[in-house]
């Protein structure tokens, strides 16, 4: 299966805001740039993608930033690709032909399985740990 770097970089930069969840502090594009080494110019389209499907807020402004608009453990990656990458989740195939109707029931269970898959993973499952390493002298 291929994953498209969009997804990727949009599951990334999620969990980034994800670490930030719960306090007043807004995310700004450099540094979620920067945090997940993502490009600015196109981390600017992925974010306004994610603020249309209402998995971000965003605010304006010298104090602006972004924010994610429900917890990580309320978003799944099935939400994610729905918004970024929606055509991951379609799997038709035509049903002509004597094995049409096998071979599309065969995708469709595929495509079931990795929804169900999809649901079952949280953006808080991809949220860095912050415990972070600590090293002793």
């Amino acid at each position: 299966m291929k994953l498209s770097l969009k997804v990727e970089y949009a599951c990334r930069v999620l969990a980034q805001l994800g670490r930030r969840f719960g306090t007043e502090t807004l995310a700004h594009i450099d540094e979620l740039a920067e945090a997940e080494a993502v490009p600015a110019n196109y981390l600017v389209q992925i974010l306004n993608e994610l603020r249309n499907g209402s998995l971000i807020t965003s605010k304006r402004g010298k104090q602006g930033g972004y924010a994610l608009a429900n917890s990580p453990e309320e978003i799944t990656l099935r939400d994610i690709v729905a918004v970024v990458d929606s055509e991951m989740l379609e799997a038709e195939a035509g049903k002509l032909g004597q094995s049409g109707p096998l071979v599309a029931d065969a995708w469709a269970s595929v495509s079931d399985a990795l929804d169900k898959a999809l649901k079952g993973i949280t953006l808080k499952d991809m949220m860095p740990d912050d415990s972070g390493n600590m090293y002793y002298i």
